[in-house]
């Protein structure tokens, strides 16, 4: 097997399954499409941009035996795909929640979990903001977490309880991609912008990297799809 298609093939595995089920009779996601192309482009955007400026800053790297050699500017092409594929992924299973599920209430508890999370997540970014990698994606996480209550009047489609028990479900795919891409290694971190704490070979900062790049891309949705 030509190695150089492993980022590309992952990122192709990963999406199978989902783009098979939105199909669904009772999900239907693919009638949802025209929301969440348009719900993906901000923070695909943001995202780019961020892993374009750690790449350059050796904050991570990518094997080029891995990846096929495309890029923009220093990011492989496989990279931006991430930020398409991933959300995709991600929220067909918060709407598979949704579906499913429908009576599940917002309630204080979910609201005060969340606020609980963006609180220890600036404490913590603050405290550890020598490491790039540590800081900025604690300090991000805490920002728009604060950003959605704070603006909750614009964001008032945005659910809680769902978004929680949709991403404790997520982590599991989540971090077996993670994990694939950490361990093979398609994706290597510099250990000193970061905790050092890892799952498996996954740094922790992940967990609240993709929690990020799941919320924006929710809170977006919701707002496009209750705005139409």
């Amino acid at each position: 097997m030509n190695t150089h298609l492993t980022y590309f093939l992952i990122l192709g595995a990963s999406i199978i399954g989902p783009f098979a089920l939105s199909f669904d009779k009772k999900v239907m996601f693919y009638k949802k499409w025209k929301y969440l192309f348009l719900a993906m482009v901000l923070p695909a955007l943001f995202y780019v941009i961020w892993d374009i400026y750690f790449t350059s800053k050796g904050v991570w790297s990518f094997n080029e035996n891995y990846i096929t050699g495309l890029k923009l500017v220093n990011l492989p092409i496989e990279e931006v795909l991430f930020f398409i594929v991933v959300p995709y992924c991600c929220i067909f299973i918060y709407e598979c929640i949704r579906c499913y599920f429908p009576g599940l209430q917002d309630n204080r508890l979910s609201k005060q979990i969340l606020m609980g999370i963006g609180i220890l997540l600036l404490v913590s970014g603050i405290y550890f903001n020598s490491k790039y990698y540590t800081s900025w994606t604690f300090i991000f996480t805490a920002i728009f977490i604060s950003v959605v209550y704070i603006a909750k009047s614009f964001f008032k489609d945005f659910h809680s309880a769902y978004f929680l028990i949709s991403y404790a479900i997520i982590l599991i795919p989540f971090l077996l991609v993670n994990g694939l891409l950490t361990s093979i290694p398609v994706v290597l971190y510099n250990d000193i912008e970061n905790l050092g704490v890892r799952i498996y070979t996954i740094p922790m900062e992940d967990v609240f990297y993709g929690m990020l790049l799941v919320m924006m891309d929710i809170s977006i949705y919701e707002k496009l799809r209750n705005r139409s």
